[in-house]
């Protein structure tokens, strides 16, 4: 039998930004297991009251007991489409599978980078923006409605962007879907009542930019990049649209005390890890937009060279000590 993992890996088979652990992990010797959500039922499982948890995946023994250190990025639901079973027996299967992974997620406690149930709480928009402005960040004027009327005073000011709370994919059984980009509304006028009554909606004061800034903070450890938006019309209001190749990508050092700000964020959200949003305006100020407590960063280090992935695997050996 293998040795055992000591450190877990909890995510899908197709996310890029776990390859970037699993290099950092290899590169260190460190024995780990990488648990793809979508496949989970081809383990076995096994608790016995008084025991830590035991996995097997075709003599891979993993002892949740063992395990330094985990990180959860972006598990998937378990994958029994194709098992020629009724859809309401796949229900059974799949729900029972997600009941124990809840299981084993709270068994690891505080092993986790950064755990999951605190990533599920550090979601919420708009408790980022009241932290973010106890702690001393400039905050865009907002207003979070499914009511136009509550919108009027905020269009006095000019232009307003809009983006959704959370759900940004519209998903379609037919295709692959659409994303909702934040969206630049120069009127009042222009809301459709009737829709925005469908579902509360984030609305902001626009700020006029001169660029970007993506803060990744892991720890003590804080990689800045700006992100020159303005150089396309397409990435104005959402550096994201279009996914622009030749969208370029600087290091760039903020300012102390904004790095010092960024970094309490993160331990307010009793996080680990967090991917800020900010946004340099045309006078200098800084301007706080959101926190991702489980983004992407992949792309930042490919692009940049920062070494996050060995920042979070730092992080990750250190847990334990």
């Amino acid at each position: 039998m293998k040795p055992c993992p000591q450190f877990l890996i909890v995510t899908n088979k197709r996310d890029l930004t776990s390859d970037f652990i699993v290099r950092e992990m290899r590169q260190r010797s460190l024995n780990f297991y990488r648990l793809n959500t979508e496949n989970v039922n081809y383990l076995t499982f096994t608790q016995t009251l008084g025991n830590s948890t035991l996995l097997d995946d075709d003599g891979i023994r993993i002892d949740l007991g063992a395990i330094k250190g985990a990180y959860f990025r972006r598990p998937l639901q378990l994958d029994v489409q194709s098992n020629g079973f009724t859809p309401s027996l796949n229900r059974y299967i799949c729900e029972e599978w997600n009941y124990i992974l809840r299981s084993v997620y709270l068994e690891l406690g505080d092993k986790w980078f950064s755990h999951p149930s605190k990533i599920i709480l550090a979601e919420d928009k708009p408790k980022q923006l009241r932290l973010a402005r106890e702690i001393g960040f400039s905050v865009p004027e907002t207003v979070v409605t499914n009511e136009l009327e509550s919108l009027r005073s905020l269009f006095l000011g000019g232009d307003v962007i809009a983006k959704p709370l959370r759900q940004s994919l519209l998903e379609d059984p037919t295709g692959p879907g659409s994303v909702i980009y934040t969206n630049n509304i120069t009127s009042f006028c222009e809301i459709d009542e009737d829709a925005l009554r469908v579902a509360p909606v984030i609305f902001q004061r626009k700020i006029e930019k001169q660029f970007d800034l993506r803060v990744s903070v892991v720890e003590d450890s804080v990689f800045s990049v700006a992100i020159k938006s303005q150089a396309f019309e397409k990435t104005q209001t959402d550096w994201r649209h279009s996914s622009v190749v030749e969208l370029e990508h600087e290091v760039f050092v903020i300012p102390e005390k904004i790095e010092e700000m960024c970094r309490e964020l993160v331990k307010r959200l009793g996080l680990r890890f967090g991917a800020i949003d900010l946004v340099l305006d045309k006078s200098g100020e800084f301007w706080f937009l959101e926190c991702n407590p489980n983004g992407q960063w992949a792309w930042i280090e490919n692009r940049t060279g920062q070494p996050i992935a060995a920042a979070i695997v730092d992080a990750m050996e250190n847990i334990s000590l």
